[in-house]
């Protein structure tokens, strides 16, 4: 795995401080989605501070700040941080662990807030030619908050956007930049079979729900494995399973639920299909009403060619080529940034952010924490790319 990457002096150390504090304070206190109101107090306190313009849509909107001089064509670079957290309990032990129970910031949303105020100390001390747009949407977890800045008309006329999140699969100084599919199409599923109900003892007068269910989860399982080239990634997860009232009653009614991940269109038709094909031959076979429902999830994140190459070399200026990191393949996580790129070009990035002395921690685990030193990483990142891009595009509307 490597020691430590060297991280050279960076313009954000002298404000390391500050986003530490803002990051713990934030961790402390996280909201679910929509519900994001004192994070968002938070966030508009420390742009007040630093004098930073903003508007508020209110709960279940987004805090927009803004900062500009008004040259360089009127080009515009938007930066994108959450605000949400996620149910569950952490298990961390830090002092500033979460107050609120059955709450956590347990996705590394309180650094990537952290990051972009971060960023808007440096651009505010030193504003460069053309405007920047502070976007803390809600919701990034659940229900697509991004979609509600972009039914706002806040961004648009805006040339570019840029986000990024902390991973433990990179060590402090480690940039991902990549073009293209970063993150996987997100779907989820659910199957409802109707059997009939019965008296254990007597299983031939009924049609056993709980036996279908479990045929079903086997067959599924073969879409990817069998129908799929293993060299597209994709995934079918079934994830919950409900099914059955007491040990001596033949279930009625089972309920499966689960995700659907692919990165190719083509991939992700074959696999509805084939869920679809496979649960009505299992009725058929067993005499029960299966029925299937597919509800469509994030789209992937498509990084555009310009854009990453932006970031790439705003990311070279920050960590060196050492830090530079290249993707092995997207990951088969989803994330509503996707909704911005189809609008918009930009580039979603991923910050090293592993704790060295300790094992690997998935995000959303209780356990999940970061190491601290990535918000220089980000706020570095998010200041440069924002200087290079407004550069290119005066220079490109010459």
């Amino acid at each position: 795995m490597g020691g430590p990457v060297m991280l050279q002096p960076l313009k954000s150390d002298r404000i390391y401080d500050r986003m530490v504090e803002l990051r713990r304070a934030l961790h402390r206190r996280p909201e679910l989605a929509f519900k994001e109101e004192q994070t968002a107090k938070a966030i508009m306190d420390e742009l007040d501070r630093l004098g930073v313009p903003y508007d508020y849509m209110g709960k279940g909107g987004g805090v927009i700040g803004r900062l500009g001089t008004g040259d360089n064509d009127g080009s515009t670079v938007a930066l994108r941080a959450e605000m949400d957290a996620l149910p569950g309990a952490e298990n961390t032990d830090l002092p500033f662990a979460s107050s609120f129970e059955g709450k956590m910031h347990a996705c590394g949303h309180d650094a990537h807030m952290a990051m972009v105020l971060g960023a808007a100390a440096l651009l505010k001390e030193s504003p460069p030619a053309g405007s920047v747009l502070f976007v803390f949407q809600p919701a990034e977890e659940k229900g697509g908050g991004s979609r509600v800045i972009l039914r706002a008309g806040i961004l648009e006329g805006v040339n570019a956007i840029y986000g990024g999140h902390v991973t433990h699969h990179y060590r402090v100084g480690e940039i991902m930049v990549a073009e293209g599919v970063i993150t996987a199409q997100s779907d989820r599923f659910e199957i409802n079979v109707k059997g009939r109900g019965g008296h254990g003892a007597r299983p031939h007068e009924a049609t056993d729900a709980v036996v279908i269910a479990g045929l079903l989860i086997n067959a599924i399982q073969t879409l990817v494995s069998r129908e799929i080239n293993p060299v597209y990634p994709s995934v079918v997860t079934i994830g919950t399973v409900r099914a059955g009232s007491a040990p001596n009653v033949i279930a009625e009614d089972a309920t499966l639920e689960g995700t659907i991940r692919t990165t190719l269109p083509e991939v992700r038709d074959h696999l509805h299909h084939g869920l679809r094909r496979i649960a009505k031959a299992m009725g058929d076979l067993h005499n029960a009403e299966v029925d299937v429902r597919i509800a469509e999830g994030y789209p992937p994140v498509v990084n555009t060619p310009r854009e990453a190459q932006i970031a790439h070399r705003a990311a070279q200026k920050v960590v060196g080529e050492a830090g530079l990191v290249a993707m092995d393949h997207p990951s088969m996580g989803s994330e509503d940034f996707s909704y911005y790129l189809h609008d918009i070009p930009g580039c979603y990035v991923r910050f090293g952010a592993r704790i060295e002395e300790r094992e690997y921690i998935p995000l959303h685990s209780p356990e999940f924490d970061i190491n601290e030193e990535v918000l220089k990483v980000g706020a570095a990142f998010f200041d440069e790319v924002v200087r290079k891009a407004l550069e290119e595009y005066s220079r490109k509307s010459l």
